[in-house]
């Protein structure tokens, strides 16, 4: 504990800077050091955490009820590539005219592609109806390439045959 004047002075002296820490304290706790690289660090501790923190995207997919075979697969790519890439997919039925009149045509299709991905997602929220479109959202369980090792094992070790 030294007095201000003089902890003002070793600062000078050692061309750092004195920073009070803890005002509220009794007495003040002030500390010597270099404010700027104090600054700096900070700033680049801040970047990192924003780096590492995840944004989530939500992708949508539109369907029709009336969806052929080949128009469904190539969306359901899209979808699958989605979930791979991390992101959550909101899946959207659109009902024309009378369409609206049959909204299990809708259901089952989002229950199918529910079942579909359901090894890599998993549903979010149901399926609901709102006016002329019907809406679910489906959820990536983890991101791409993370296998466990007890999955990435087991398979190997499944293939492995005994000599007879």
């Amino acid at each position: 504990m030294k007095p201000l004047p003089e902890a003002l002075a070793i600062a000078r002296d050692e061309d750092l800077d004195l920073v009070e820490v803890a005002p509220n304290a009794n007495p003040p706790v002030c500390r010597i050091m270099n404010f700027g690289r104090y600054k700096y660090e900070q700033e680049q501790r801040r970047k990192e955490s924003r780096r590492k923190a995840t944004n989530v995207v939500i992708k949508e997919m539109k369907f029709r009820p009336k969806i052929d075979e080949h128009d469904y697969t190539t969306k359901m790519k899209h979808v699958e590539r989605f979930l791979a890439e991390g992101s959550k997919v909101k899946l959207t039925i659109m009902f024309r005219g009378r369409e609206v009149f049959h909204p299990e045509l809708g259901l089952r299709i989002l229950e199918r592609v529910a079942d579909q991905v359901s090894d890599i997602a998993v549903v979010e929220s149901a399926p609901r109806q709102d006016g002329r479109n019907m809406t679910m959202v489906l959820h990536p369980l983890k991101k791409a390439g993370t296998r466990t090792k007890a999955a990435a094992v087991a398979p190997a070790a499944a293939s492995v045959s005994e000599p007879t």
